[in-house]
């Protein structure tokens, strides 16, 4: 099979490894990665259907919630599945175009669900600092301004990125080092300088992360002052016990990418795998774990979770 065009610069198909130097183990890799993205799945459209149908859940929190599941959902479809092909039948080829919309759709819906919790921190923010303007600043109108801002903030900053790899040449061969196409896995078969992409990525994640998680730090400094001037200590519990979840969500999302950016850069001479694993850590560790941080922190969820255990057992 041929896997270059001839009247093109770019490779037909891409060649993903895997996860190089680890190919003997990938049926065994596959186990926690299948049991995870089940996980995933399952509890991110139980909150879905629960959010959709009990209105008393039809509150900007469980908005941006149901928000922050789609997102999640969205980034473990998008590369799950073609990673467990390659780990079970060894179906490594992924078609140029497919590849593109694979990186594109991972790192705009990572840099929606930065948006979506720094949201949820203004929510938190608005609920405990000024409580009797809750309902009237969270509006439906300005949730769905800050939906449609975080989409537009995510294709404005992938866009120039996504073009920057189109002008490439691929002449370095069809081979991707690694289990998904991720952008500076691709932008090394490229040829030319490649600098410009190297310094937008990282400004780019620069910006979104450590900008998001200011506001997020900053927002919690209010939250937390706020909260030590209530009278009882019984307030101040309640009043935390509101933010537990997000600061679990939070943590989740941010933990892995400070992990993974220390590794990059303390140990750069680790095997590739080391990194790759670290990569799928972070991309899938938050969507499997963030509806069971919210199933046992919400009362609501829990609640229901729990009825459809009674109705199985009756």
């Amino acid at each position: 099979m041929t896997t270059t065009n001839v009247t093109s610069t770019h490779p037909t198909v891409f060649l993903l490894v895997g996860i190089p130097g680890l190919e003997h183990l990938h049926i065994w890799i596959s186990i926690p990665f299948c049991f995870a993205y089940s996980l995933a799945l399952l509890g991110n459209c139980t909150l879905l259907v629960i959010i959709r149908f009990d209105t008393a859940l039809h509150e900007p929190m469980y908005i941006f919630l149901a928000m922050l599941a789609i997102i999640d959902l969205v980034i473990s479809n998008s590369t799950l599945p073609k990673m467990l092909a390659i780990f079970w039948f060894g179906d490594r080829e992924i078609n140029y175009y497919a590849c593109l919309v694979q990186l594109f759709f991972l790192h705009s819906f990572s840099i929606m669900e930065s948006a979506v919790l720094l949201a949820m921190a203004f929510d938190r923010y608005v609920a405990i600092c000024r409580p009797l303007h809750y309902t009237t600043v969270l509006t439906g109108t300005l949730i769905t301004r800050i939906g449609m801002a975080a989409v537009a903030r995510a294709v404005a900053l992938m866009t120039p990125l996504l073009a920057l790899v189109r002008r490439f040449h691929f002449c370095r061969g069809p081979v991707i080092a690694h289990c998904y196409c991720e952008h500076m896995a691709v932008v090394r078969l490229a040829c030319g300088d490649t600098r410009f992409n190297n310094i937008y990525g990282i400004a780019m994640a620069m910006f979104v992360v450590v900008l998001d998680l200011l506001f997020v730090i900053l927002s919690y400094i209010f939250i937390l002052r706020a909260v030590l001037q209530l009278a009882s200590q019984e307030a101040r519990y309640k009043a935390f016990g509101t933010c537990v979840s997000h600061i679990g969500a939070i943590l989740s999302t941010y933990t892995p990418v400070v992990i993974s950016s220390v590794m990059h850069r303390v140990a750069h001479r680790a095997a590739p795998h080391v990194h790759i694993l670290l990569g799928i850590f972070y991309m899938l560790f938050p969507p499997m774990i963030n509806p069971i941080i919210y199933g046992v922190k919400t009362k609501q969820i829990r609640d229901h979770v729990l009825s459809l255990f009674r109705r199985k057992e009756v």
